[in-house]
């Protein structure tokens, strides 16, 4: 009587299994293919002036200097939260000073950030390919690889972002996962500052309020929220407490606030900056197709999930008076969604369907300027080389070419 009278059971277990290595395969291939891009070459090009080279000065004196708790805590002369200064100082010490460990710790996040997001499709979308083509177009995105390849904070945000909001997709199920959302918060605080949390905070709290209102009652939620949050809070209580003799509201305000809400070292750009940032990444051809897609399925979660945050964060940005190009890139996880999606359909729909012309003409139009912009470097290559030779062949004849 112990042998098996029924074969459903068992075949439930092995779809079971064979989709946990179909998962497990995907968020590998997609992690393996993201530290390939971000974290090769990382010491080919040398810091940049003053962004890179001022957050990497003060890294180079926590650990060549010896500074107390405090300093180490609180480092001066930063312009930002210290979180970026710290992995890099902790690179520093692990791998020796040098450009690679500068960019090590922002590379890395910023490649897992990929499968982050690919956890985010799984949420949101009932089928794999969509979740599989949203992570891929946030991979080949170019603004993400360039500045997730940097020194500086921008690609960690980014990861924190998509952490967080995997965190608050995954709470409408439990509970506990608001400890990931203050978490992601918390180091979202310690890596931008108080305005790029409470922006992306506001986001997660308004997606909640369409798609999950009963979340935003719960007491068991608020508290775990709150507990993430702690740590971010009680650093600036210290750095209240630290400075409480030279204190001004004004002054703090100033240091952390100003990215967002003052101008940036007096640098003023156009009105059309930000969608001179957007048109200038070749997946956004295709931006007018995809959040016409969320519009349209606006009753699913994926939908309200992509409207929400991305509507809600260009709001946010174009109040702006200081521009920077990194203000896009939490945006961009949103985008990727649902372009992933569209993607999706369009694999799996009818051959016999017609794509819109203006897709056509647009990758037409790209695929002109690449192999433009590929014969203009080669040719000033092969000038270059021209000059050179000649310039070599006439200093053998005894003409000195600078009398020509």
């Amino acid at each position: 009587m112990n042998h098996q009278t029924f074969i459903w059971g068992r075949s439930g277990n092995r779809i079971r299994k064979t989709e946990r290595w179909v998962e497990g395969l995907s968020v590998f291939g997609l992690l393996l293919a993201a530290l390939l891009l971000f974290g090769i070459n990382l010491d080919s090009l040398p810091l940049q002036d003053w962004c890179e080279a001022k957050i990497e000065l003060i890294a180079h004196k926590l650990v060549q200097e010896s500074v107390d708790y405090w300093q180490w805590l609180y480092p001066q002369n930063l312009s930002e939260p210290p979180l970026g200064t710290w992995l890099i100082a902790s690179a520093y010490e692990l791998g020796g000073i040098n450009n690679s460990m500068a960019r090590l710790p922002s590379a890395i996040l910023t490649a897992l950030s990929v499968p982050l997001l690919y956890g985010i499709g799984r949420e949101v979308f009932h089928c794999r390919q969509s979740a599989v083509f949203s992570s891929l177009i946030y991979l080949t995105l170019i603004p993400v690889v360039y500045h997730g390849r940097l020194a500086l904070a921008d690609g960690s945000c980014l990861c924190f972002t998509i952490l967080m909001m995997w965190c608050v997709l995954r709470s409408r199920r439990d509970f506990r996962w608001a400890l990931g959302i203050g978490a992601g918060l918390s180091l979202i605080c310690l890596t931008k500052g108080m305005g790029m949390g409470l922006l992306l905070g506001v986001i997660a709290l308004l997606f909640l309020r369409w798609d999950t209102p009963r979340l935003l009652i719960s007491v068991y939620w608020w508290l775990g929220l709150l507990l993430g949050i702690f740590p971010g809070v009680a650093w600036y209580i210290g750095f209240l407490l630290i400075n409480v003799d030279n204190f001004n509201i004004l002054g703090m305000f100033n240091q952390f606030i100003q990215p967002f809400w003052l101008p940036w070292l007096s640098d003023s750009r156009p009105t059309l900056y930000y969608l001179v940032e957007m048109l200038a990444v070749p997946w956004l051809l295709f931006l007018p197709s995809w959040l016409s897609c969320a519009w349209e399925h606006r009753n699913w979660s994926w939908a309200k999930f992509v409207l929400v945050w991305a509507v809600f964060y260009l709001v946010g940005i174009a109040v702006m008076i200081s521009q920077k190009s990194w203000y896009f890139l939490p945006i961009y996880p949103a985008l990727a969604l649902a372009g992933g999606y569209q993607l999706a359909t369009i694999w799996n729909r009818s051959s016999c369907k017609i794509y819109p012309r203006f897709w056509s003409l647009g990758l037409s139009l790209l695929a002109i300027g690449f192999v433009a912009s590929s014969l203009g470097f080669k040719l000033q290559e092969i000038q270059q080389q021209t000059y050179q030779a000649l310039e070599t062949l006439l200093r053998e004849q005894g003409i000195n070419p600078e009398q020509l």
